[in-house]
């Protein structure tokens, strides 16, 4: 993750160049900005289908939640900032009030534990015979209860929603060079990597790592700038993700879960903005 990051500020870092004498407007073309923050998101109910050897079975209605981190020395000591759910993006605008951009949400799914979801499919008894598996069998939309010490789903080293996007910069206010306010509006696509932990049949894989699919989004946030260099930024987000093959078994290429889902995020970040070099590089430009 923090690779990811890292690979992202390189490719902008060309762009960058020596201030010039200039008014500086985050909402003009070539300024530059990168943020950081932390989330919490909501998923809608979905539909998992698993599929490996001795078992094709699928569970709807399945009700998952996030995890953020319980102490708040996390979100702030440098050696755990990636622990928690966080958000992190560089860009720069491309025109007057339009950005480009790339960076990741770092989110985290746990199935819940306790409603009855619906089985569907077949479960060989012969994948676990140490055990008394209670789920072999065949089923056709038959109500069961999960157990986290016998079937357990989640994705909390995370799943990684990595995306472009494009965006509108809209002023709504400023107070001289010391604040100003703005609205941002997004859309975004990319892709999904999962870190998934799965228990079942009598075993508990851990972080097994895939590229599983696809996500496009929406996005609105509202940014407080101070002194043209500084912000601090919150966001709404609503997306749907379509993850075709998040592997279950980090040495079975074939144990794998499917499933689509839709979400809703909120986060608050905060952000720096550079303003690049103008085109004719010169030394003596106007103040324009």
């Amino acid at each position: 993750m923090k690779t990811l990051i890292v690979l992202s500020f390189l490719i902008f870092l060309p762009f960058l160049g020596a201030s010039q004498k200039m008014n500086k407007d985050s909402q003009a073309k070539r300024a530059m900005f990168f943020y950081w923050g932390y989330n919490r998101s909501f998923y809608t109910d979905s539909k998992i289908s698993f599929f490996g050897p001795g078992y094709d079975f699928s569970l709807a209605g399945v009700q998952a939640t996030d995890r953020p981190s319980p102490d708040f020395i996390t979100y702030v000591d440098p050696s755990t900032l990636t622990v928690p759910q966080f958000n992190a993006r560089i860009g720069f605008n491309f025109k007057k009030k339009w950005a480009l951009s790339f960076g990741y949400d770092h989110m985290k799914y746990v199935i819940v534990h306790g409603p009855r979801y619906l089985l569907s499919g077949k479960i060989n008894p012969l994948i676990d015979p140490s055990s008394n598996w209670s789920w072999s069998g065949d089923y056709n939309a038959e109500p069961v209860t999960t157990d986290e010490s016998t079937f357990h789903y989640e994705n909390t080293n995370g799943m990684n929603y990595i995306r472009a996007e494009i965006s509108h910069i809209d002023k709504l206010a400023r107070v001289s060079n010391a604040f100003a306010i703005y609205s941002v509006s997004s859309l975004g696509a990319g892709l999904v990597l999962n870190y998934n932990d799965f228990t079942f049949a009598g075993e508990k894989s851990m972080t097994t790592l895939s590229m599983s699919g696809v996500g496009a989004s929406a996005h609105l946030g509202l940014r407080l700038e101070f002194f043209r260099h500084f912000f601090l930024q919150a966001n709404n987000s609503v997306g749907f993700l379509y993850q075709h093959r998040v592997k279950t078994r980090g040495n079975d290429p074939y144990a794998y879960a499917r499933q689509s889902l839709g979400y809703f995020q909120s986060d608050i970040v905060l952000g720096g903005i550079f303003y690049l070099r103008p085109k004719d590089n010169c030394n003596t430009c106007p103040n324009w």
